[in-house]
Parts: structure tokens; sequence; C-alpha cells
């Protein structure tokens, strides 16, 4: 009999709870070894499957599911529930076009990846990294670049959902002008409760001495900062990216970093990961982390206790507690 629910990667955290649910629903581990093998399966033992629980371990396996494999998925599917906040891995426009509706995790992963973010702009700000090389090599702090104090300066956050938010939160104990530019403005209370001012995208360029990026990645935001934006900024810029790798032009970072436009980048996302421009690699003022944003047992239980949320809340009540923005119109 093929089961009702599909986990497509692995759930790691919430098992305990997954045990529990399997008492209720029919929920499967998919067995397909190859993305050919799971297009075939879902033609056959998965043709009658209703949910798929996704997970970033199936990329390696299944790969992405574009428009190609959206189109080969069951009939019966209804739902996608992704254990993750940014989904660029879903043609979600194709999936609509089949009804099939698709939730994430955003505010599971708030905390973390704002903490994350903190971290790098207090790094490239006092130039910690390279600080830490020398001593490590005997050369104590001599040749080490001197820094630069967050107090006073203007912070750009590029969105302002709930990592951003967070990012305004932690950061504003350092009496910083916070600035924001998002895709719509947000209220004017909220805008108080975070002490933060919304300016348009070529002045937060322009007048930021620090940029943090908080958007997801779509067609709208690949390269959102390219050789063009970074022309526009301030010299001696700092830039930080804890959204998708894509969202910035890699080579246009690597190139202000080395004229000086950009004083410092740090990043824990990248244009081709695993892979890294060996620009940023070699250069002293790149603060590099290996994408460990969510990457605490804390969220990670919490982003899948989310999905599982999602799972339940489909097939109960028919909807989703988290639908990614472009589905949110069909649950109004």
């Amino acid at each position: 009999m093929s089961p009702t629910c599909l986990i497509v990667g692995c759930v790691t955290f919430a098992t305990e709870r997954l045990v529990e649910l399997q008492k209720e629903y029919s929920i499967e581990y998919y067995s397909s070894r190859t993305r050919e093998e799971f297009i075939t399966d879902c033609h056959g033992k998965y043709k009658d499957v209703t949910l798929i629980y996704r997970s970033p371990e199936a990329q390696a396996v299944v790969g992405p599911f574009d428009e190609e494999l959206v189109k080969q998925l069951p009939s019966s599917l209804k739902w996608i529930v992704y254990c993750g906040a940014g989904y660029d891995s879903i043609n979600v426009e194709a999936c609509a076009v089949r009804q099939i509706m698709v939730s994430h995790t955003p505010t599971a992963v708030d905390n973390a990846t704002a903490d994350i973010a903190v971290l790098l702009i207090l790094n490239c700000c006092r130039n910690a990294c390279q600080a830490e090389e020398n001593l490590r090599q005997g050369r104590f702090r001599h040749g080490v670049s001197m820094g630069i104090d967050p107090e006073g300066k203007t912070l750009g956050l590029l969105g302002l959902g709930g990592i951003g938010k967070t990012i305004a939160k932690r950061m504003s104990g350092f009496e910083m002008n916070i600035i924001y530019h998002n895709r719509t403005r947000l209220s004017s209370e909220v805008e108080k409760q975070y002490n933060v001012t919304y300016v348009d995208f070529e002045t937060l360029l322009k007048t930021s001495d620090i940029i943090s990026v908080s958007v997801p990645l779509n067609k709208a935001t690949t390269h959102l900062l390219s050789f063009r934006e970074f022309a526009m900024m301030k010299k001696g810029v700092v830039v930080v990216n804890t959204a998708r790798g894509k969202v910035i032009n890699e080579s246009a970072l690597v190139q202000a970093l080395e004229t000086g436009k950009v004083l410092s980048a740090g990043l824990d996302v990248y244009e081709e990961e695993p892979k890294v421009h060996p620009g940023l690699l070699t250069h002293p003022r790149s603060v590099l982390l290996p994408h460990i944003g969510t990457y605490t047992n804390e969220s990670q239980t919490k982003m899948e206790d989310l999905v599982l949320d999602n799972l339940v809340s489909a097939l109960t009540k028919n909807t989703l507690i988290t639908p990614v923005p472009e589905h949110r119109h069909f649950f109004k």
C-alpha cells in the first residue's frame, strides 16, 4: 500500500515525535537512490502520496524540485512541507500550477541566523579572524589592520523579516543608526518597536557603513548586489550575508574587497556551495563560515517540529501554518 506521507530526506532531531505521528498517519521514508529512480517511483510505489516532507539532505540524491521534477510528482500530491527557511531548491511557481502548496520554516531560524549575522558583523568590524590567525602564526598583532567601532555607524538591513528584525534587536545595544529596505514597508508601529528607519534601496547602499543581507533568493534578488551596487556603496563598507550566496555576485564582491571599496566581508553562504570563490578564501579581510546559520541542536529541532506541525495541519485542517509567501494568497 502506498504511504500517505513521504519523507524525502530525513528527520534527525524530532524523531520521537515522528514515531508518535507514524502511529496515526501513514508516513514512510523514501527509498529511491537516484533522481531517475525517484521519478519512476513517483509513478509507481509513491503514486498515492498526498504530502512530501522534504529536507535539504534530499538534494544530494534527488536534486532540486525544479519544474522538470515537479511535473513528475504524484498526481495525488497536494502538499510539500519543507525543512528550511530558504526554499529556492523548490520551484514554488511550478508547484502552484499543479495546485501543490508549499510550506517552509521562517520563524524557527530567526534567532540562530541573526546570531551568526551579528557574529560576522562584529568579526568584520574588529578584524578578529585576521588577528587570531596572526597570533597562531606567532606574529601577535604585527601586520593586523586596525578595526572599527560599530557605535555611531549606520547599519543597513536588506530585508526586515523575522531574521532582519532579530538582527535589529541584537544590534540595538551598539548605539547604531539602523535603516532598512524591504519589499514592503512595515508599519510605523513595527518600525518604532525595532528602532529602524525605512529607506529606498539606493539610499541604503549609499549611506550604510555596514550592510547585512537577509532576503530570500528568487529571480528578483539573484545578484541583488553586483558591480553597480558595490560602486554605489561607501568606501570602507562592511558587507555581511546570511541569506543565500547567489544574492551577491561574488566576483563583484572580490573586486570590491581588492580595491578597498569593501573593508571587510562576512559570509555564511556562497554562490556555489560548498565551493568558495578563491578570491574570498585568500583575502585577509574576509570572514568565512561554512553555512552554520541554523547549525544548532535547538534550531534544527524547532525547524523539524514546525515542519511536522505543517504536516499535521495539512492532513487534519487542509491548510498550512507557514506557507511560502508566494502561496499565502491561496489560504485567504
